[in-house]
C-alpha cells in the first residue's frame, strides 16, 4: 500500500526553499544593517567637519576684520557664509538675534525660540563648541563660536550655525528603504529561482519515489526514468541496476523453485507408489521396496547438494582465491579423476606457474567435467586434461572421444536440469554443467564448449590469470605430456588438443 505524501511544505524542495531564503534574508539583512551603520557614522563625522569648517571660516573673517564693531564683524562672516541645505546660521549680539541667514536658506534657526533661548545662554567667554540639541522642531548639530574682543566695553558676540540631523538622516533613511526594496525584490527571485531549479534536480529523486511505490514482487520490471548525468542521475542508475539484480534473483528464485518441484515430485512419487503397494507382510517385497526408497532418497540428496551449491553460487565469499601452483593441481585432478572411470587418461598441457583462484572450487568445476566425459565415452576411449596461462587468462579444459552435443543443444546445456537426448539413462539431474558455469562465473570468467556428434567434446573454463605478486619465481620446467590409464605405458606420450582446447 502506498503511503499518503506529505504536505507540500514538508518536502525537502521546500525545506532546502526556506533554508536558502533564510539564509539569504540574514546575509542581506545583516549587509543592509552594517552599512546603514557605518553610512549613520560617515554622515555624523560629514555634519562635524562642515560645521567645524564654519567656525574656522568665521574665526579667520574675524580676524581680518578687527578694525569692524563686533556688529559687523557678525554681518560680514554671515555674508559670507553659505551653509548646506540643512543648515541654517545665526548672529546674536548680547543675547539678542542680531543678524540672519540669506532668505535662500531653508533652514530658520530664529523661527526656533527653543533654539534662540538657548543660545543666549551660551557665555561670552565660552569655547567653540559642538553639541546636539533637540527641540521640539528639530534635531539640531550645533556649533558656537563666542566672538571675543580686547574692548571690555564691547558687546557680546555669538555666532551660531546648526544643520538640521532630522533632514540629514531622513535622505539615508530614503535610500535605506530603497535597499530593502531592492533586497526583498531580489530576495524573491532568489526563491522563484531556487523553487524552479530544485524541482528540476529532485525529479529523479520523486521519480525514484513513484517508481518505488508501484514496485512489488509482481511488478520488478519498473525502473526509474534518468534523464541527468549527474548525482542525482548517477542514483537512479544505481537504483535501476539493483532493480534488475532483485528481478533476475526473483525470476532465477522462481525457475529454481518450479525446478525443484518437478524434480522432487518424481522421486516422492515413486516413493510413495512403492510403500502403498508393498506388501508388508513378504519380507521380498519389503526389501526390494526399502531398497528402492533408499536409492531414490540418495538421488534426492544429491540433488539438493548441488541445488545448496547454485543457491550460493552469486554469493560474496562463494569463491576464496589463495595462491595456488596450477601445475600440481593439474595434476592432483588428473589424480582424483582416474578413478572416475576405465579411461585412458592423459594431460597434454600443464601450466606450471601460480595463480590466485580457488582451488577447491576449481577442482570441482574440473572433476564435473571429467565426470560428464566418462558418462558420455566409451570405456577405454582417452580423456585429455590440460591447463594453460596466456594473455592474462587462465585456461582449464577436458576433452572427450565421446558422442558429442549437437550444435543446436550446445547453448542450453549450462542451464539448470537441462538434459541432451544422449543423457537419457544416465544419472544426474541436470545440475552439474550448471554449476561448473556458476563456478567460472564466481571467478569472473566462463565455461565454453566445442562439440561434434560422434568424435567428442572439448569443454574450457576460462578465468582471470591473477599473479601471485609476492610469490617468489617458480623453478622454470618444461611443460610435459603425461599418460595415466588402465592399460597406457608409464611414459610420456605427446598429443594435440583439439576442438576448442589450448594447445
Amino acid at each position: 500500500m502506498t503511503e499518503p505524501r506529505r504536505g507540500l511544505w514538508r518536502t525537502v524542495r521546500a525545506k532546502v526553499v526556506a533554508t536558502t531564503l533564510a539564509v539569504t534574508a540574514l546575509g542581506l539583512t545583516g549587509a543592509g544593517l552594517v552599512t546603514y551603520a557605518i553610512q549613520r557614522q560617515d554622515l555624523d563625522d560629514s555634519i562635524d567637519a562642515e560645521l567645524t569648517s564654519a567656525a574656522d571660516q568665521f574665526r579667520r573673517t574675524a580676524l581680518a576684520n578687527t578694525d569692524l564693531p563686533v556688529d559687523q564683524v557678525l554681518r560680514t562672516a554671515m555674508q559670507q557664509t553659505l551653509p548646506d541645505p540643512a543648515d541654517g546660521s545665526i548672529a546674536l549680539v548680547d543675547g539678542a538675534p542680531a543678524w540672519y541667514a540669506p532668505t535662500t536658506v531653508p533652514v530658520r534657526l530664529e523661527d526656533d525660540a527653543e533654539l534662540v533661548a538657548l543660545l543666549r545662554t551660551v557665555p561670552a567667554d565660552d569655547p567653540v563648541r559642538l553639541r546636539t540639541v533637540t527641540t521640539t522642531l528639530a534635531d539640531y548639530r550645533l556649533v558656537t563660536v563666542p566672538l571675543v574682543v580686547d574692548d571690555p566695553a564691547a558687546p557680546a558676540g555669538l555666532f551660531a550655525v546648526a544643520t538640521v540631523r532630522d533632514l540629514e538622516v531622513a535622505s539615508l533613511d530614503d535610500t535605506w528603504r530603497t535597499y530593502a526594496a531592492v533586497a526583498a525584490g531580489a530576495l524573491l527571485a532568489t526563491g522563484v529561482v531556487a523553487w524552479l531549479l530544485l524541482g528540476r534536480v529532485l525529479r529523479p529523486v520523486r521519480e525514484l519515489r513513484d517508481t518505488a511505490a508501484r514496485i512489488d514482487e509482481g511488478t520488478l520490471d519498473a525502473r526509474v526514468p534518468v534523464t541527468t548525468d549527474d548525482d542525482v542521475g548517477e542514483v537512479g542508475l544505481t537504483v535501476n541496476a539493483m532493480l534488475d539484480r532483485l528481478q533476475a534473483s526473483m525470476s532465477a528464485q522462481r525457475r529454481l523453485l518450479d525446478d525443484v518441484g518437478h524434480e522432487l515430485r518424481t522421486p516422492l512419487t515413486i516413493i510413495g507408489g512403492h510403500l502403498e503397494l508393498m506388501d508388508v507382510d513378504d519380507p521380498d517385497d519389503v526389501r526390494a521396496t526399502r531398497e528402492l526408497a533408499l536409492d531414490e532418497v540418495d538421488r534426492m540428496r544429491l540433488l539438493v547438494d548441488d541445488l545448496l551449491v547454485l543457491a550460493v553460487a552469486d554469493r560474496e565469499g562463494f569463491v576464496q582465491p589463495a595462491p595456488t601452483d596450477l601445475g600440481v593441481l593439474t595434476d592432483e585432478v588428473l589424480d582424483k579423476a582416474s578413478g572416475l572411470g576405465a579411461r585412458t587418461w592423459r594431460v597434454d598441457k600443464r601450466a606450471d606457474v601460480a595463480c590466485l583462484v580457488d582451488a577447491r572450487r576449481l577442482t570441482q568445476a574440473w572433476l564435473q567435467l571429467a565426470s560428464n566425459a566418462v558418462k558420455f565415452s566409451a570405456e577405454g576411449s582417452t580423456v585429455t586434461l590440460g591447463s594453460a596461462v596466456a594473455g592474462g587468462s587462465l585456461r582449464l579444459w577436458v576433452r572427450d572421444e565421446g558422442v558429442g552435443i549437437p550444435a543446436e543443444q550446445q547453448a542450453r546445456i549450462f542451464e539448470r536440469f537441462e538434459r541432451t537426448a544422449a543423457a537419457a539413462g544416465t544419472e544426474g539431474a541436470g545440475l552439474g554443467l550448471a554449476i561448473v558455469a556458476a563456478i567460472a562465473r564466481a571467478h569472473g570468467g566462463r565455461v565454453d564448449v566445442s562439440s561434434e556428434p560422434g568424435i567428442g567434446s572439448t569443454f574450457v573454463v576460462t578465468v582471470p590469470a591473477v599473479p601471485v605478486t609476492d610469490a617468489g619465481p617458480d623453478d622454470e620446467r618444461d611443460e610435459r605430456d603425461e599418460t595415466r590409464g588402465p592399460d597406457a605405458p608409464d611414459e610420456d606420450a605427446a598429443a594435440r588438443p583439439t576442438g576448442g582446447s589450448d594447445a
